[in-house]
């Protein structure tokens, strides 16, 4: 009787070595990073002469609404609600086409409250509109 088998020398290994393959994709994965910033540059332009400055509007053609950071609208330092801005904004662009609204909001206001003011002037026709900031100092 045998205890032990002859076969065990001839034992085929079943598993894959994939330490070959890892490093292989960890090369490719650090060409491929090193190697895309230097294929997305941008392309130097000359842009062409010509228009004018824009031309600083007439005080009466400006109105200005202000935005508080609690959802507070203020038109021309009135406190409306946003329909009747939106209303006053519409009605003096009917006469006045050179209407330029300012738009002050704070900074830590929701965007959504500038948005609503955007979008309304858009469906009102107005297409001339600021969002002001204060400057930057020196």
């Amino acid at each position: 009787m045998r205890r032990f088998s002859q076969r065990s020398h001839l034992v085929t290994l079943s598993d894959i070595n994939i330490t070959p393959l890892l490093d292989l994709a960890f090369v490719l994965l650090i060409i491929f990073i090193i190697t895309t910033p230097l294929l997305t540059q941008s392309i130097e332009l000359q842009l062409p002469k010509g228009g004018q400055a824009d031309k600083k509007p007439n005080q009466n053609d400006i109105r200005t609404v202000e935005i508080s950071n609690t959802g507070y609208y203020k038109l021309e330092s009135r406190t409306l609600t946003l329909a009747q801005i939106l209303g006053q904004l519409t009605a003096e662009f009917r006469r006045n086409s050179k209407l330029v609204v300012f738009i002050r909001a704070d900074k830590d206001c929701r965007y959504d409250l500038v948005a609503q003011i955007l979008d309304g002037c858009q469906k009102s026709g107005i297409t001339r509109y600021s969002l002001r900031t204060d400057p930057t100092p020196k």
